[in-house]
């Protein structure tokens, strides 16, 4: 009987756990290495200070339940659209139980070092250094292929010090390190940063502390988590036929259009936190009580850090913050690949690196038998791409994919990471963007699984609909293709009961019949009006595919 071919799997988190899915389903035995003693990583909270990272005790997941859900497994009707931590790691749970992925964990199991095997020129195998944290050992094995699957919230990013910084005499905290307010009450805070981390921790703290100064160093376009009607922002913008708008429609429309869209719900200007870039020149920050702490005055929105005293920040306008207690920040993440060859083999500069697909590192295309996954920040869900991801990782590894060469990879770097200059403002967490639908697709192409709306069209015609202009959800990548799902069909049409569910825990008296989301009643006017923009912006059309989440043409959604 021929030996099953092993992959070492490195975390047992949103990554890894689709890896491990994978794995299996392509043949492969995978050993699934976790630190510690629980599947989750971040999305377990921890309430020591580790160099783990955690969500915050309150966080809520940016993105909706559904456009998050794996490729077959819809969450549960009752989960809320937005989910508390405590139910994404949950759906974990679930996903794991699911598909009987546990029993391949091992855990608290630490993985020191990846390199090499002395057979890798000829087999392409690496052979992994760990440490037994049960028993303080350390060995070492032979795999036909790794994953890292550890993300990219690793390790935090500090700005370079402020003058007088040394000399404060509060606390200066990273967001990595921030659990709660709890024994924050009644104190002067400062959170640096506008991103989702910086302005939960903000939010947060401006309910308990005397007053919270929020440091908007280049600002930012907030986005409520609802749009319409109570619709979840991502199923209200995310669909082919807004990637498709976003192919032909000029870049300034459509910032024009989604800036005057969230200017409906408050001025970024005269609420101060309004940036020079256009509304796709960064990545999109959610949050939903924002604006309201800063009208409540409980949230002051200032420029940059000039200075520290001992006592005070002084920002650059020339306003003083007296007796600061604690400074958070909220500055983001580096990412490095220390762990393969203690950093010497896939290089890691100012957060770039050479990923093909943001998946195979050039260094290792001799044999593509390495992949990192979650090492992405989509305009979408990360754990549908790292999904994605992973199944193009294991097509290739089983033979059933042919990879391109490594010159080739290099121009699809090359591209990718030039288009990411040209849309986004210069900045260490625009190096991983990826645009949810065209990159998807891209990946979906590779192995076969993009479904065919031309097909559909005829024989589904319902489906096919949901397809165009529904939100873009993982079902849709097991229609066909390797593994396909017999339930992804339904899975797509009832997505709808699923998100009104969530919601619609009592009945209204005398409430109106709802149709939803009313699919045909638009088809012929969205039908029309694509070939008349089509026409009318097709001499200034270009490609624009790095921001294609962000179109919201089908109002209907």
């Amino acid at each position: 009987m021929e030996r099953k071919r092993r992959v070492a799997i490195i975390g047992a988190a949103a990554s890894g756990l689709p890896s491990t899915r994978h794995a299996l389903l392509y043949g492969f035995e995978p050993v699934v290495f976790e630190a510690s003693d629980d599947i989750g990583g971040l999305w377990r909270f921890k309430t020591e200070d580790t160099d783990e990272s955690s969500v915050m005790k309150s966080t809520i997941i940016n993105t909706s339940k559904e456009l998050t859900a794996y490729s077959d497994l819809p969450p549960p009707a009752e989960f809320a659209n937005f989910m508390h931590n405590e139910k994404v790691l949950e759906y974990l749970h679930m996903y794991a139980e699911r598909w009987d992925l546990m029993k391949y964990i091992r855990f608290r199991h630490k993985v020191l070092n990846i390199r090499r095997s002395v057979s890798y020129e000829k087999s392409g195998k690496w052979t992994v250094h760990f440490r037994n944290l049960e028993t303080d050992s350390e060995e070492e094995e032979e795999f036909d292929g790794v994953v890292i699957a550890l993300g990219h919230h690793c390790t935090p990013n500090y700005p370079p010090k402020w003058p007088g910084q040394d000399s404060f005499k509060g606390r200066i905290i990273h967001s990595h390190s921030y659990k709660d307010h709890r024994g924050l009450e009644d104190m002067v805070c400062i959170v640096v940063g506008v991103g989702n981390s910086g302005c939960d921790a903000a939010v947060e703290l401006s309910r308990v502390a005397k007053m919270v100064y929020l440091v908007a160093r280049r600002g930012a376009w907030v986005y409520g988590r609802v749009f319409e009607h109570g619709v979840p922002y991502d199923i209200f913008l995310n669909s082919r036929f807004n990637a498709f708008m976003m192919s032909i429609l000029p870049e300034s429309t459509v910032c024009n259009y989604l800036e005057n869209m969230v200017e409906k719900r408050f001025d970024h200007a005269n609420f101060g936190i309004k940036p020079a870039h256009r509304i796709l020149g960064a990545h999109p920050t959610a949050n939903d009580e924002l604006p309201s702490r800063i009208a409540s005055g409980m949230v002051c929105v200032k420029p940059n850090i000039k200075e520290f005293t001992e006592t005070d920040v002084i920002f650059e306008d020339g306003t003083v913050a007296k007796d600061v207690d604690l400074v958070v920040l909220a500055t983001g993440y580096t990412y490095n690949f220390d762990i393969v060859e203690e950093g010497q083999l896939i290089k890691v500069d100012r957060n770039k690196s050479d990923l093909y697909q943001f998946v195979f590192p050039l260094e290792t295309a001799d044999h593509n038998t390495l992949a990192v996954i979650g090492y992405i920040q989509p305009l979408g869900s990360v754990m549908a791409v790292a999904e994605m991801q992973c199944r193009v990782f294991f097509d290739a590894l089983s033979g059933r994919t042919r990879l391109p060469s490594k010159d080739k990879m290099m121009m699809s770097v090359k591209m990718k990471r030039k288009e990411m200059a040209r849309v986004y403002v210069e900045s260490q967490r625009h190096t991983i963007q990826v645009p949810y639908t065209p990159y998807m697709d891209e990946l979906a192409n590779m192995i076969g699984c993009k479904p065919n709306l031309a097909t559909k069209f005829f024989t589904d015609p319902k489906l096919w609909y949901v397809l165009l202009f529904g939100p873009n959800v993982a079902y849709q990548y097991r229609l066909r293709g390797p593994h396909q799902w017999d339930g992804a069909r339904d899975a797509l049409l009832t997505l709808q009961n699923r998100v009104v569910s969530a919601t619609r825990t009592r009945e209204p008296p005398m409430a109106k019949k709802s149709s939803g989301f009313p699919y045909i009643k638009a088809i012929v006017v969205l039908g029309v009006g694509t070939v008349i923009a089509y026409h009318v912006y097709h001499k200034h059309s270009s490609s624009h595919d790095s921001v294609g989440l962000i179109c919201c043409w089908n109002p209907h959604l």
